[in-house]
Parts: structure tokens; C-alpha cells; sequence
């Protein structure tokens, strides 16, 4: 009788997942179409950021039961090409447009994705030699990096590569999810103190000089922006329209290059709140994924490292890369298939340390 309940509970934790997975990124919809109401806004950005999101997310729910290893080998390697690629201009993203600015940003997510792919299927994977295999690809994706001239990238596929081997020797997701939530939460408010000048002067001006002043004058129009509309925002993809900065900018994309700021300009502390709800929703799946706890880790390390990514820069303007975060989260947080698990080394869920009561 063990067995049966085993897989009542966690089809009740994905059915919650699947929940609130609805009922945030519905809201993260609806949201954008009402703080477009009365306004010269484009909401489609934000829609078919939803869309990809959740179309990945449901590819990676479904290829993670059936195929777990090659599923998310074949993710990496896509998003590696992608990445290659994206110095030409990222598939659908600025679609029309003559060119396509934020290659570097979106080709930095790109690899992210790919490194963490890469771990989650060396964590899944039964022989050694396959395991090793996959984690020198993930290596590979770190010097693809190097190589593309992104060091930022470079340094977190390879901190998404130290993180899952770290996390073959950990028992409690737990803490190790709510560290990378804190971390994100700390960039998120490092990147608002710089825009209201509120850090002190020599942390400031050393930030500044690696972040230019061109994006902190961006994110502080964009902040303007947000105090001026508190609740709605000034409407999506009207931030270039109402930014002194980014009118004046060379080659300026209109957009702030900061997915918190751009959301409070956007769409006001309602859009804000969204956002955060949905990475918080990725996490929250992977607390209850009934995958090992090396996948899982594995997969909150990119994710949290793109959310860092898309805070300093504009990665989730690409439809690409939102489709690639749906679909790592979806890997890592797919139903093991019945008859046992492919993993190696980590069981599944079974504790009642790593399982939430019900």
C-alpha cells in the first residue's frame, strides 16, 4: 500500500504546482492587458512571454517523465547553438526590427540554460562515464562563454556547475532554495538602491563603473516612471516612448535592461509583484518536484542565475530564453516515471525532511 500513496502525494504536489502555476502567470496576462487599458501600450511582449513560459514549461513536464536524461541533453545543446547563434540575432525576438540589440544578454541566459540542462542531466544519469560526459559539457558551455567574450555568463554556468556538484551531498533543498531566493532578492535590491542613489557613494560609483552610467541613468527613468504611476504603471513597452535617456541613447532598444525596473514602469508595483510571484512559483515547484534533490539544485542555480541576469540586463525580452526557463523548470520538476527512477546516486523525495506535509 506504500507505493500507491507514494504516488497520490506527489500527484497532489503537482497538481498543486500546476495551480499556482495557472493562477500566476493567468494573472501576469490579464495584468498586463489592464495596465494597457486607455494607453498607446503593446501588451503582446509580456503575452508571449507568458506563452513561451508556459509552452516550455508543459515540453519539459512531459519529455523530463519520458525521456529524463536525453530530454534535458538535447535542451543544452540546443540552447548552447542558440547561444552561438544569437550574435547574429536571436530567433523570434524584435521580430521586423533591422537589428536586434541585447545579443550579449540574451546569448548570457542562453548558456546559463544550456549549463543548467547539462547538470540536470549529469544529476539524472545512470553510468559514471555518462554523468562525467555531461558535466564536461557543462564545462564546455562555461568556455563557449569565456570564449564569446562574456565573463558574466562565464561566471555563472560555472557557478551553475560547482553548484550541482555541491549539491550531490545535500540532503535538504530547503535551505539551499531559500539561499538562492534570498541572493536573488539581494540583487533585486542592490539594483533599486542604485537607481535611487540610496547605496553609499563608494559602493555606488564602483557599481556604476561596471554597470555604466548610461544603464543606471536607464533604471533611474525608469524608477521616475514608477513613482509617477504607483499601480499600473505608465503601460508595457512604453518605457522608450517616456525615457529622456533611452530617446537620447545611440541604438537605444527603449528598454530600461532591468526586468524588476522595466516591470514597475510598465506595470506598475502589481507587475512587480507578479514577477516575483513567478519566479517564486519556480521555486516552489522545485521544493515539491519529486525529482533528486542534485536536479533540483541544479536547476534553481540557473534559474536563480538568469533571474540575476534579467535584473542587470534585458535576457527575458527573447522569446528564447522564456521558453527555456519554462522548460528547465518543467525538466526538473517532471513525475518519475513508474517502474523507478533513471537517477543515480540521489533517491527521489521520500523523507519527511524534504517532502512538505499535507
Amino acid at each position: 500500500m506504500a507505493a500507491p500513496d507514494g504516488r497520490s502525494a506527489a500527484r497532489e504536489r503537482g497538481s498543486a504546482t500546476d495551480v499556482a502555476g495557472v493562477v500566476v502567470l493567468g494573472g501576469c496576462a490579464v495584468w498586463s492587458l489592464i495596465s494597457a487599458v486607455g494607453r498607446e501600450a503593446r501588451p503582446e511582449g509580456v503575452l508571449l512571454a507568458v506563452f513561451a513560459v508556459a509552452a516550455g514549461y508543459a515540453v519539459g513536464r512531459i519529455s523530463g517523465t519520458l525521456l529524463p536524461v536525453a530530454a534535458a541533453s538535447a535542451a543544452a545543446l540546443a540552447a548552447l547553438g542558440l547561444a552561438i547563434a544569437s550574435r547574429q540575432g536571436v530567433p523570434g525576438a524584435n521580430a521586423g526590427a533591422p537589428e536586434q540589440p541585447g545579443h550579449t544578454g540574451a546569448a548570457a541566459a542562453l548558456l546559463v540554460l544550456a549549463a543548467g540542462a547539462a547538470c540536470c542531466a549529469a544529476a539524472a544519469a545512470r553510468p559514471a562515464g555518462l554523468r562525467l560526459g555531461l558535466r564536461m559539457l557543462a564545462l564546455a558551455v562555461a568556455c563557449t562563454a569565456l570564449a564569446l567574450g562574456s565573463v558574466p555568463a562565464f561566471a555563472a554556468a560555472l557557478g551553475v556547475l560547482l553548484c550541482s556538484l555541491a549539491a550531490i551531498r545535500m540532503d535538504r533543498r530547503s535551505v539551499a532554495l531559500g539561499g538562492l531566493a534570498v541572493a536573488t532578492g539581494l540583487v533585486v535590491a542592490t539594483s533599486w538602491g542604485i537607481a535611487e542613489d540610496a547605496l553609499p557613494d563608494g559602493l555606488t560609483v564602483s557599481l556604476e563603473g561596471q554597470l555604466t552610467q548610461n544603464r543606471v541613468a536607464l533604471w533611474q527613468d525608469a524608477l521616475a516612471l514608477a513613482k509617477d504611476e504607483p499601480v499600473r504603471g505608465v503601460g508595457p513597452d512604453r518605457f522608450g516612448q517616456l525615457s529622456t535617456t533611452a530617446q537620447q541613447s545611440l541604438g537605444s532598444d527603449g528598454k530600461p535592461h532591468s526586468a524588476s525596473l522595466q516591470q514597475a514602469a510598465d506595470q506598475g508595483v502589481v507587475g512587480v509583484a507578479l514577477l516575483g510571484a513567478a519566479f517564486c512559483w519556480m521555486l516552489y515547484g522545485l521544493w515539491r518536484s519529486p525529482r533528486s534533490t542534485a536536479v533540483v539544485l541544479s536547476a534553481g542555480a540557473a534559474l536563480t542565475a538568469l533571474a540575476v541576469l534579467a535584473n542587470l540586463g534585458n535576457a527575458l525580452s527573447f522569446a528564447p530564453v522564456t521558453a527555456g526557463a519554462g522548460l528547465l523548470a518543467g525538466l526538473a520538476t517532471a513525475r518519475v516515471a513508474s517502474g523507478g527512477s533513471s537517477e543515480s546516486g540521489d533517491h527521489t523525495l521520500s523523507t519527511a525532511e524534504d517532502i512538505p506535509a499535507r
